[in-house]
């Protein structure tokens, strides 16, 4: 059985590939996220995440490394982790009212065949209209300063979202669904063969 590594350092990634009970380990890409071209988001996430996977894959021989890159995208502007608080404000009042897009890109690579696949999950985030006060207490508890699009869906920031069209997870940070199906048709098998049984034997 070969080992999963989440080339990543986001807890919120962590946190949820254990919500699906499978055993995996941390290593982080520290990979170069600055592009030289601009891409359409779909293409700008699949290319980051190549690239932290691919910081990572050398390292293990017998082993699944998984990738993953996330922005928000408004009119196909891309907005990643604001640079400040000033930043993170502009960010939220131009999200404000708005349907924005949320696009992860994930990249699985056995270590072994160098086999890789990639995938992207797209989903529809409509705001409210946030108030000056929203956005600045928002921004002052520090919680918009290390997420894509300078919001936690997770957190407090759960209040300003109206609706949601596809993955939720996608928007914390890692779509579930997506990597389950990458998983298996990488793997040809499917995530069920890794997860303990005893946890849920009667």
């Amino acid at each position: 059985m070969k080992k999963l590594i989440l080339a990543s350092a986001s807890p919120r990634r962590a946190s949820l590939l254990r919500l699906l009970d499978i055993p995996f380990e941390i290593a982080p890409s520290n990979a170069n996220e600055a592009l030289d071209t601009i891409l359409p988001p779909a293409e700008h996430v699949r290319e980051i995440a190549q690239r932290k996977t691919q910081a990572v894959a050398h390292r293990f021989d017998h082993a699944l490394v998984l990738g993953a890159d996330t922005v928000v995208a408004l009119e196909n502007a891309i907005f990643e982790k604001p640079n400040d608080a000033k930043h993170a404000k502009d960010m939220l009042a131009q999200l404000s009212g708005k349907t924005h897009q949320v696009y992860t890109g994930l990249v699985l690579t056995d270590t072994e065949t160098g086999q890789t696949l990639t995938e992207v999950a797209t989903t529809h985030v409509t705001m409210r209209v946030l108030s000056s006060e929203d956005i600045s207490r928002y921004v002052a508890t520090g919680d918009s300063l290390d997420k894509a699009g300078a919001y936690g869906a997770q957190g407090r920031a759960s209040a300003f979202i109206q609706s949601i069209s596809g993955c939720f997870y996608n928007v914390v940070g890692l779509p579930l669904a997506s990597f389950w199906n990458l998983y298996h048709r990488l793997v040809g098998q499917s995530l069920w063969t890794i997860i303990p049984e005893n946890r849920y034997s009667k």
